[in-house]
């Protein structure tokens, strides 16, 4: 049982509850077959077929020559087709402005995040440019390499050297 205020009083009558979204996808569908080939089609053929029965066949006239019940039909078509497709149309906008939103907010949290990603790959590349590299590390050792060995070398003390600064070292 629906929800009814209990201070109101009822009123009699036929009610009609048109769920909106059933409704609009309805529109759309009928809006898309009016727009197809196939109705194209079957339209031409029962337009011909009308002519050709209200012409030709004299005992079932049932709209002579200037076909007044066919352009009332027409009328009617056209009558119930535009707002259809305004509404599928409208359906198609709202639709596509939700996705345009949704593009919109996405592109923006890629943008940040290519954003953050430079910044850290900027850090990174400062970082790695004070960290001492193998290859520095190997031209630094080759450099005092070839100091040590262009230095000229003292010769080395002989053992009897050695005991004789010890001895003296004692005293």
């Amino acid at each position: 049982m629906p929800d009814r205020r209990l201070d109101q009083p009822r009123r009699p009558g036929f009610r009609v509850s048109i769920d909106p979204e059933t409704f609009g996808r309805l529109s759309e569908r009928l809006a898309r077959f009016l727009g197809t080939g196939k109705f194209l089609f079957w339209q031409t053929l029962l337009v011909i077929v009308w002519i050709t029965l209200n012409l030709a066949a004299v005992t079932l006239r049932w709209d002579p020559y200037p076909f007044i019940l066919l352009n009332l039909a027409f009328s009617t078509q056209a009558a119930y087709a535009a707002p259809l497709i305004l509404l599928a149309q409208n359906r198609q906008d709202n639709r596509d402005r939700v996705s345009l939103e949704e593009d919109r907010a996405r592109a923006a949290r890629t943008k940040e995040d290519t954003e953050f990603l430079a910044r850290e790959l900027a850090a990174l590349r400062l970082a790695v440019g004070e960290v001492a590299t193998r290859d520095y590390l190997r031209s630094e050792l080759d450099r005092l390499r070839t100091d040590l060995n262009a230095k000229p070398r003292k010769p080395r003390p002989s053992a009897d050297t050695l005991r004789e600064d010890a001895r003296w070292a004692e005293n």
